[in-house]
């Protein structure tokens, strides 16, 4: 099953997309700022021989309702809204950049669901010098809101003090994985994240970069099939 699905949660429809068998244990994957659901299908045939799979679109992008109104915390909110509205109890989640920080968040107001957590080259918000700016907004179609991007560039140009302090209230076991020097994202942020919650690891793929799951495939789900594998 892989046709794209929709599910009403709070006053936006997600889509979403699913692969293997509903008896196995769920994993939500969320993806980058400009991306899509479609951007995980190059692991989802590995991750599905463990898991069922779904693949969110999260609001702003792709299938997904553009509403106009964006932030870290109402993508969290509707990451916990689907776990919610598909009866997902406990689930892996799995999170790329944006969708790391989402998941982070989900994972952080709703430990309850969450049963491991992986996050690839997350960006928490921190602010840059000189603050960031929102690209003007190119004409012809686009795959996802550009008001998306101008949301994490308000919110990294003043992030909440707590965030960084509430990484203690993380339960699931974390797996962190960077892409090593030629990422964008500070690998030290990594670090740090991994030394404020209680439960954490890091995996550096060397030169993989921010892409790190589509540039470095194998070795992205080795880490992940490792840190997945009971008693690893």
């Amino acid at each position: 099953m892989s046709d794209v699905q929709k599910v009403q949660v709070g006053e936006v429809q997600l889509a979403y997309r699913v692969w293997g068998e509903e008896e196995a244990p769920p994993a939500v994957l969320l993806h980058s700022l400009g991306e899509d659901g479609e951007d995980w299908r190059g692991v989802v045939a590995r991750l599905t021989a463990t898991h069922l799979v779904y693949a969110l679109d999260q609001r702003g992008h792709g299938h997904s309702d553009w509403p106009g109104e964006y932030g870290f915390e109402r993508w969290r909110d509707d990451v916990i809204g689907f776990l919610g509205a598909l009866g997902l109890e406990r689930v892996t989640l799995i999170g790329h950049s944006l969708g790391a920080v989402a998941a982070l968040l989900a994972a952080k107001a709703s430990p309850e669901r969450v049963e491991r957590l992986i996050i690839e080259e997350p960006a928490p918000p921190v602010r840059a010098e000189p603050p960031l700016e929102a690209p003007e907004t190119p004409e012809g179609p686009l795959a996802f809101d550009r008001r998306a991007t101008a949301a994490v560039a308000a919110e990294c140009d003043a992030p909440d003090p707590a965030w960084w302090s509430d990484l203690a209230k993380i339960a699931a076991p974390t797996l962190v994985i960077g892409g090593g020097p030629t990422s964008h994202v500070p690998q030290s942020h990594l670090a740090d994240l991994v030394d404020r919650i209680p439960d954490a690891r890091l995996v550096t793929i060397d030169g993989a970069g921010h892409l790190v799951h589509e540039e470095r495939p194998l070795e992205f789900l080795a880490a992940v099939n490792t840190f997945l594998t009971p008693h690893a």
